[in-house]
This record gives C-alpha cells, structure tokens and sequence, in this order.
C-alpha cells in the first residue's frame, strides 16, 4: 500500500490506573483492581509514547482509570462505566462523561480532522495490552493488530506490520483481531464511521502484558524498539524509544 500524505497520530486509552480525588472514596476497597489490568493497560503509555517519538507524532492520553469511565467505549455501552460507578445518579456520571469523557473524545477526533483538512491521510495507532490470563484461560496472542477487515489499506498496512514484527521476533505469536475484534465497539471504530477508508486508517495495537512483566520484567525496551522497528513506515525518525 502506499503510504504517501500519511501522518500518524497515537492514542493511549487506558493509559493511567489514577482516580481523580473526588471520587477515590468510590474506590477504597478496589486499589487492588486499580493496579492490575482492570484500571489501566500496563506497559501501553511507555510503548505509545516510544512509538510517538519515533513516528515525531501527536500523543493522547488518558487521564483516568478505565475504571472511572472507559474512553474506548461508545456511550451507552454496558462497559463505559464499572460496577463501581454504574449506580451513581445521571447526573454524576454525565458530570464524569463531560469532564473526562467527551473533552478526550474531542481532542482525538480535532486532530484527525485537522490532518485531513490539510491534504493528509491519517494513521490512528490506537495503543493497548491484555492481560495474558482471562477467565482461567491462557491467551496464545503476544502481539495483537486490530483492524476492520472491510477496510483493505487497513489490513494491508497490518500485514506489513505482522511480517515486520515476525522477522524480528520469531517466536511471538502475531495475530491479526485477537485479542480482540477490530471491528467492534471502540474509538477506531467509531471514527471509522466518521472518515472514509482514503482518509483515515485506524488501527488497535494490543501487546500481551506477559511481554513487559514477570519473568519479562525489564524487556521493555527491547519491545519497544521491535514494535516500532516493524512498522512499515516512510519517514520513520531515527529517535530511540
């Protein structure tokens, strides 16, 4: 595919496990969840800040858990609030949705249209990890490339980004839509609904956290470097992660 007018942009949105002092009552008996891969993808901000960098691309982030509000569902999704928040009044979480929920949503989407308003093609690389164990089963998935497969740039910029990955790294396990499904409910996918396939390419990297943790703990560096060695890119700077 060709990747002339391409500009990317990297979003993180599960970046942070960190509640706002307000609401931190709320969860007294749940730091426990907020520190593991229920309140924040670990090891994602530092991968979308490397890949930021090295792409000299915009960076957005979170600023809350996804425990709070989750920025990568759509608003009305049984999953945008937790069981935690779920039964505050309406009015509490539409007082969450405008003061986390929407500006995030607004600025991402700003930026895309800016990009494209000037003559650009935009790349969203939407930045995420998984827990290696869910429900007592093993995921197999160490890289995860999401995309929609109705969209052909999208899964031809992945498979280029899949063999990249699988020439550095033979022994990762790189899967296109696992963990996960592309196609669902997410950012990428809302804004797919908004830009067509000529104008925006929005693509969900999800990393196995086992890859930045246990007996991997101190590698992130190493994946940092090969996840972005691999993306197929013209004008790739020469920052290190």
């Amino acid at each position: 595919m060709s990747l002339d007018r391409l500009k990317a942009i990297v979003t993180c949105e599960h970046a942070t496990p960190c509640i706002p002092a307000a609401y931190r009552k709320l969860f007294i008996t749940r730091r426990s969840h907020l520190a593991s891969h229920l309140g924040w993808d670990i090891g994602a901000l530092d991968l979308a800040r490397a890949v930021s960098r090295a792409l000299a691309s915009p960076l957005m982030r979170s600023e809350v858990s996804r425990l709070l509000v989750d920025l990568n569902r759509s608003v009305g999704h049984p999953a945008l609030f937790s069981g935690t928040v779920r039964p505050l009044g309406e009015e509490q979480k539409i007082r969450i949705l405008n003061r986390y929920y929407f500006p995030y949503r607004t600025r991402v989407e700003t930026a895309i249209r800016n990009l494209i308003r000037a003559g650009h093609r935009v790349l969203h690389l939407s930045v995420h990890s998984f827990t290696p164990i869910l429900d007592g089963k093993i995921r197999r998935t160490d890289i995860g490339l999401l995309y929609d497969p109705g969209r052909t740039c999208e899964m031809e910029f992945c498979a280029l980004w899949r063999e990249g990955l699988r020439r550095s790294n033979p022994g990762w396990s790189v899967h296109f839509n696992r963990p996960y499904r592309g196609f669902t409910d997410g950012l990428t996918s809302a804004l797919r609904k908004r830009w067509r396939e000529n104008e925006y390419l929005g693509i969900e990297l999800e990393v196995n956290q086992n890859l930045f943790t246990g007996k991997n703990r101190g590698s992130g560096r190493r994946i940092r470097e090969s996840v972005i060695g691999a993306i197929p890119w013209r004008d790739r700077e020469s920052a290190r992660p």
